[in-house]
């Protein structure tokens, strides 16, 4: 299950889409999210459905691979799913027990699965074909009107990069330590939920350590590479926007505004 989590992970391959510029898919990606919640009916989740298969197919990402990440949130999904199809009132379509299906609640439980499924393969596509260097490189850019506040831009994408890097890290730290105490005989499987959660317990002391450590590591190779901060640094490889940057730019705003224009229709 830990190893199922692809966000913050980096998928090495060929392809059209690991070549964009990172502040493309950054803002692609927000944009992508952000017109999931204009829609009213179907027809704009439709499109939004095939505008992410086609740019799963560019990415030459397996398709396997990118929906396994949705096994690591598969439970959260069933609760507000169900919490959505039972507790929204409304015209009831069917009634057993004191459990009621509304054609409201089911309109809600629907849309809010296809929501969560996209915001996840949305995000865990773009750390999947942007490497670590990039997505900080991109996010300093994109955060650069911020220095006119004195904020420190380039310390706060580092921060972002680090923590996203961190992600996939601590999950396969976790599975080790797990896989240590069952051959010792500790059992994470039986009993109900909260004898699981219970059984979770001993885990996050060794964890944490192996957190503290992994960043005081860190922490040293920084400093012995005499990492500063930002200020008056240079980069090998600057950012420059290519063609088919401005091809991407036009694709996504051809795509939020038909989508939308799709999902504002007055039917479904």
């Amino acid at each position: 299950m830990l190893r199922d989590i692809t966000l913050g992970q980096y998928y090495q391959t060929e392809s059209v889409l690991h070549k964009l510029d990172p502040r493309v898919k950054i803002g692609g990606t927000l944009l992508f999210i952000l017109t999931l919640f204009f829609y009213k009916n179907f027809l704009g989740y439709l499109a939004a459905i095939l505008f992410l298969a086609a740019v799963i197919r560019l990415s030459h990402v397996p398709f396997s691979y990118m929906i396994k990440g949705m096994r690591s949130i598969l439970f959260l999904l069933l609760i507000t799913v169900a919490f959505n199809l039972f507790l929204t009132p409304g015209t009831v379509l069917v009634a057993f027990w004191k459990l009621k299906i509304t054609q409201e609640g089911l309109k809600a439980a629907v849309t809010i699965a296809l929501r969560l499924t996209m915001l996840i393969i949305g995000s865990s596509l773009m750390t999947l074909t942007t490497t670590p260097n990039n997505l900080t490189d991109g996010m300093e850019k994109m955060m650069g009107f911020m220095k006119i506040f004195k904020a420190p831009v380039h310390e706060m994408a580092m921060m972002m990069s680090i923590a996203l890097r961190f992600i996939p890290i601590l999950l396969e730290e976790t599975d080790k330590i797990m896989k240590a105490q069952m051959a010792r005989g500790a059992d994470f499987e039986s009993g109900n939920l909260i004898a699981r959660a219970k059984a979770m317990v001993p885990l996050l002391v060794p964890l944490f350590i192996s957190a503290f450590r992994r960043a005081n590591d860190l922490a040293m190779a920084m400093e012995a590479r005499c990492y500063r901060g930002g200020e008056g640094r240079t980069k090998m490889k600057p950012l420059q926007y290519k063609k088919r940057d401005y091809l991407a730019y036009l694709c996504m705003v051809g795509f939020m505004a038909g989508s939308i224009w799709l999902g504002r229709l007055p039917v479904l």
